[in-house]
């Protein structure tokens, strides 16, 4: 689910028994409008964990700047539409550089007054029978983790569907001036109830059973759905909590672009600003450097280790908007803006089908039939793996300083770290344009980072329409 869009409502064969977990969890609570009457709670403890940690921990989750990410719609991504269909083309993902899979809910979808969507969330600690049970997940994580690859579940902490088990416990959820349990407010998601936390109880039971996850499927952190419509200080309690788990490195990763979920303790945040900048520039003929210098504004108070996730599409955009193909005008537009999204900063997110060039919407509630053809377009794969292939290998791109140079049709940067260096130029315009070169660019030689060839620039190039070039020194 996203903020921005209304048009969507909404179970060992190894086990380590591990020591209890008692974690102190203080907060202060403020006005949250009509959530209850319920006084501000004292700092509270949770009760010991009773899960039990499934298997190994993973020890390869990677740094926030290294991640590639990859999120997965189940019921389109594969014939079978379940998780079993994930786990059997866990090297399809891997040969693209993946390092971090993100799975859509998982979760049983709710029916009172619902309309098919899975962030109404039936119950917190169950997985839906259309997707497999525990042990397909167990499965999954563990084949994922053989391939260095993390794993992150879906999580819909802001409401429930009507019908979830909680909904016997009022006093978890929001409610107008009359009483009664309310939708959240404006957002024309009538599927789910909004939860209250004013509750000290429910609070306690969320991070409960985002901890079940942890512990009982081995999953490697969690993307936080609608972040910004749960009270800042739970997200701090919660990743407090979770990150006092032993042995343990998790991913946050909110959608929501407030950078103060950043001092909650989330690792990533949502770029719908960077998105929305792109399709600007590459659409509206605005200047190519508004991007550059958008970038610059965007990381403003972005912590160090921080990172702001960056896509040209996802399951909103890919259900409600359009795809890539057809909001950046082709095949070629879609690469250059990805290539913009992966290599100007930020974590690049791959939603399934782009790779492939997928053209058409993919819808993602329990009514979807389509099923992605993966034998479309092995050219634009191959192109994939080769972007990410050196976004990979370069700690330039990744964590160097950026260079921007002025132009109106072409966006010009330089990466550098150390002595690694990285020239990017990328027309984000449908006709051919001869850009000029500053003079700090001029007679410089360089290798092409895609094809290794080498290349010399004179005053000016001439760049294809949507064309794209990475030099390395």
């Amino acid at each position: 689910m996203s903020i921005f869009s209304l048009k969507k409502s909404r179970e060992s064969n190894f086990g380590i028994k591990l020591p209890k977990i008692l974690v102190v969890l203080s907060f202060v609570l403020v006005g949250f409008g009509c959530k209850g009457t319920e006084p501000a709670p004292t700092p509270i403890v949770t009760e010991p964990s009773t899960a039990k940690q499934y298997d190994t921990p993973f020890t390869n989750v990677p740094q926030t700047a290294d991640i590639l990410m990859y999120e997965v719609n189940l019921s389109a991504f594969s014939a079978t539409g379940n998780l079993k269909g994930v786990q059997s083309r866990l090297d399809s993902v891997k040969s693209l550089g993946v390092n971090v899979l993100w799975l859509m809910p998982i979760y049983p979808i709710g029916e009172l007054k619902g309309v098919g969507s899975p962030y109404a969330v039936k119950n917190y600690t169950q997985i839906n029978t259309a997707f497999g049970n525990l042990e397909d997940l167990r499965l999954l994580v563990k084949e994922a983790h053989k391939r260095n690859i993390a794993v992150m579940l879906d999580w819909v902490a802001n409401h429930t569907s009507w019908d979830n088990p909680w909904i016997q416990n009022p006093s978890w959820y929001a409610k107008d001036a009359a009483g009664t349990i309310i939708s959240p407010p404006g957002m024309n998601w009538n599927d789910v109830a909004e939860l209250n936390y004013s509750s000290t109880a429910m609070r306690k039971e969320m991070i409960k059973s985002m901890t079940y996850w942890v512990l009982e499927a081995n999953i490697d952190g969690f993307r936080c759905d609608y972040a910004e419509g749960v009270p800042t200080d739970f997200w701090k309690q919660a990743i407090d909590a979770l990150r006092a788990i032993p042995n343990r490195k998790l991913i946050m990763f909110a959608e929501g672009a407030k950078k103060e979920l950043l001092s909650a303790g989330f690792d990533m945040i949502f770029g719908w600003d960077f998105y929305t900048k792109l399709k600007d520039v590459m659409n509206n003929n605005k200047p190519a450097s508004d991007l550059l210098a958008f970038n610059i504004t965007d990381y403003n108070n972005v912590p160090e280790g921080s990172q702001i996730l960056r896509w040209i599409t996802n399951h909103d955009d890919g259900a409600w908007d359009d795809s890539p193909i057809n909001i950046f005008k082709g095949q070629k537009g879609a690469l250059a803006a990805f290539t913009l999204t992966s290599f100007m900063g930020g974590v690049p997110l791959i939603y399934n089908g782009q790779e492939i060039g997928y053209a058409g919407k993919i819808p993602f509630f329990s009514n979807n039939t389509t099923k992605i053809d993966w034998s479309m377009n092995p050219t634009i794969l191959a192109e994939y793996k080769s972007l990410m292939a050196f976004r990979n290998s370069s700690n330039a791109i990744k964590r160097g300083t950026l260079e921007a140079f002025n132009a109106k049709d072409v966006v010009v940067f330089k990466k550098k770290l150390g002595t690694e260096e990285v020239l990017i130029l990328v027309n984000v315009r449908n006709s051919k344009v001869l850009q000029d070169l500053p003079f700090s660019l001029t007679n410089t030689s360089w290798k092409n980072a895609l094809s290794n060839e080498n290349v010399t620039l004179s005053t000016s190039i001439t760049l294809e329409p949507y064309s794209y070039l990475i030099l390395k020194k």
